[in-house]
């Protein structure tokens, strides 16, 4: 399924940049509680306050409303208020509203441990597992700081679930987390995500079904990496969660890649850009979003030149003697939709802080494969996990590995997920190709250094 919005073609943003940039600074400068959250999420967690930004509340005004559609904000209506939104780039909602007082709200994983972390007992509006959770934490003269917990919903109000519908989310959200990755074949595995997921869709709406499932994603992979582990309780001291993920990043075999893609689909995901690093980088990926939750997906597999022109994501690829990167990550560690785990999140972070603070906490991060003004990329140094005897005695006896490298993976292991840290400035949506073809040549397991 293709996204309605067809040019892909990414720009910075700068006029909309300032003008979200103006309405912060508003709020920072007469709410002393967010100039001091700022300057705590800038120093315990490598983050800049105005990326955790939800939403803006102002009065609205004809002026205000002229600013946003210059700077390229579209709106539609969203109960007794209009809600203004970017279609080219990445930047927060504004709603406009006639006789409430303005505020600003911040993004948490979890609203009740933002309180916690803060000392606080606001009333949080919305009954626990609603998909919309709301506070209060504090004030200014004339405007609020809000904080906000979504789970597949991007309106400012969602029903309330029913006692059944509790029960429903605590069962699918177990199910989830307790999903079973290891299967002799891989498509067995695909078969089980596929009937927790239908199981999922009989009780609750695809957008929470969504967020239930890839909360459980992050989990799995976050129990696999350190710098994860360390980043997650850095985070967690501000109350703050993975609330700042900026995309989740799955390799796959190509025999098994139209299979991904589908599954992914069956959570309401659609497909965005296509990207091909070359015939000598010998990969490509397919980018999907799913809007209601905010979840974008980066889909690596290994792919040749005769491929890129078709529509490889939902095709089929053939399973090839010669592996490349993704491919060979995926026979070693298995597939990330599976035993392995994502490849990386990528989280949206001050680039130079958060490098900087995680070296401190005995955390490397590679060289930086994307350097530009508007956007920042680099990996944290990877786990390197042990590979099981079978999957190194299968590569070796069918030629797709050397008997050097047997013996290394067997001594050593293979590297295995990273956290990702970027920053993005001026809205940019997009990614970097050239540099992305240059870290999956960079962390193929036959050439990664330790």
């Amino acid at each position: 399924m293709e996204a309605e919005h067809q040019d892909f073609s990414w720009q910075t943003q700068p006029q909309a940049a300032q003008q979200v940039r103006q309405s912060a600074m508003g709020f920072c400068d007469e709410i002393a509680f967010l100039a001091d959250l700022a300057a705590a999420m800038q120093g315990k967690t490598g983050t800049r306050w105005t990326d955790w930004i939800d939403h803006f509340q102002l009065r609205d005004e004809s002026l205000l409303r002229e600013q946003l559609r210059a700077v390229g904000f579209v709106c539609d209506a969203d109960g007794t208020a209009t809600r203004w939104w970017h279609p080219g780039g990445l930047f927060p909602q504004y709603r406009l509203v006639a006789n409430q007082r303005p505020h600003l709200a911040i993004k948490v994983e979890s609203v009740a441990d933002f309180l916690a972390a803060h000392d606080l007992d606001s009333p949080i509006d919305g009954t626990p597992l609603a998909a919309l959770r709301t506070a209060t934490v504090a004030e200014g003269p004339r405007s609020l700081l809000r904080v906000v917990e979504r789970h597949g919903c991007r309106k400012h109000s969602c029903p309330q679930p029913t006692a059944d519908q509790v029960l429903a989310i605590l069962r699918h959200q177990e199910a989830f987390r307790l999903r079973r990755r290891d299967f002799a074949d891989p498509l067995d595995g695909f078969a089980h995500a596929r009937r927790l997921i239908e199981n999922a869709h009989a009780d609750i709406e695809t957008d929470r079904t969504c967020d239930l499932f890839f909360a459980a994603e992050r989990q799995y992979w976050q129990q696999r990496n350190r710098a994860a582990q360390i980043q997650k309780a850095r985070q967690d001291t501000l109350g703050l969660g993975w609330a700042n993920h900026d995309h989740h990043t799955y390799r796959s075999s190509r025999e098994y890649f139209a299979e991904l893609i589908a599954v992914l689909e069956s959570l309401g995901f659609v497909c965005r850009e296509r990207f091909y690093g070359g015939a000598e980088a010998g990969w490509g990926a397919q980018v999907l979003e799913q809007a209601a939750t905010g979840i974008v997906i980066f889909a690596d597999v290994d792919l040749s030149p005769t491929e890129v022109t078709g529509d490889f994501a939902h095709d089929g690829l053939q399973q090839q003697t010669e592996l490349g990167t993704v491919g060979l990550w995926c026979k070693l560690h298995g597939e990330a939709f599976l035993q392995a785990g994502m490849h990386h999140l990528e989280c949206q972070f001050d680039f130079d802080a958060a490098r900087r603070q995680l070296a401190a906490e005995g955390i490397e991060t590679m060289a930086p494969f994307t350097d530009f003004t508007y956007l920042k990329q680099a990996f944290t140094v990877g786990e390197r996990w042990p590979i099981g005897a079978p999957r190194i005695d299968r590569l070796l006896a069918t030629g797709q590995i050397t008997a050097p490298q047997a013996a290394e993976f067997r001594e050593r292991g293979a590297i295995g997920s990273h956290l990702e840290i970027l920053e993005r400035n001026q809205g940019y949506k997009g990614f970097n190709q050239t540099g992305i073809s240059e870290i999956i040549r960079d962390t193929d397991p036959r050439r990664a250094q330790p």
